[in-house]
């Protein structure tokens, strides 16, 4: 009786979750298609393609060309410098999994406020000028304070990481492990230079002072 009624409940607790899975795979859209200038229909690569509110995105190829999986009815964005950005539903219509597009982006003018450029009379009067030119602003003073290094410090230890800096690290990560693929990678301890190096600095009493401190 108690198997009976233990296999009773697994079996609706799988179902149970297989048919939650189901539903948030319906969900699911292959959201793809072809980022292009609409002036003259051609297509802008490097397009960022971004999922508002989840964090995730791409760009388009240099075809103008992309694909990300989205869900239904979010707000994709598109933007490029020199365009307007643009923003995407994915309908709740939809009867496939599959939604496809042509994306026309518009130029964006900005008209800047006119500048004019007078030389100065000489260059004599120029030195004098820039001699006289009082350095010690408060944006300077400003820039020095946080360039310290207590605070470039903190700042590495309290911000976090952004995708570019993650991506980077990975990068570098493997291209060393395929730069060493099939051989042993270098020991230091192997290496004249660091040798010298140690003893140069043994010499000079660096590790001493790193005690004391």
């Amino acid at each position: 009786m108690k198997r009976s009624i233990l296999l009773f409940f697994f079996l609706v607790l799988g179902s149970a979750v297989l048919l939650g899975q189901r539903t948030s795979n319906n969900n699911l859209v292959q959201f793809s298609g072809v980022i292009m200038d609409s002036r003259n229909l051609q297509p802008i690569p490097y397009t960022n393609v971004y999922v508002v509110g989840k964090g995730r995105g791409t760009y388009s190829d240099e075809k103008g060309f992309f694909t990300i999986v989205a869900e239904i009815r979010d707000t994709i964005q598109f933007s490029f410098i020199g365009y307007r950005t643009v923003d995407v539903i994915i309908p709740d219509t939809l009867e496939d999994n599959r939604y496809s597009i042509v994306q026309l982006m518009t130029r964006d003018a900005i008209n800047l406020p006119e500048t004019v450029i007078f030389p100065w009379p000489s260059k004599e009067h120029f030195d004098i000028e820039f001699l006289a030119m009082d350095a010690t602003t408060p944006l300077e003073e400003a820039a020095a304070k946080n360039l310290e290094e207590k605070a470039l410090r903190q700042l590495m230890t309290a911000v976090p990481s952004d995708g570019d800096e993650n991506a980077d690290f990975y990068l570098r990560q493997q291209a060393r492990t395929v730069y060493y693929q099939g051989q042993r990678p270098p020991m230091n301890i192997f290496n004249p230079l660091k040798w010298a190096e140690f003893v140069k600095a043994w010499k000079n009493g660096d590790f001493k002072r790193k005690r004391k401190n």
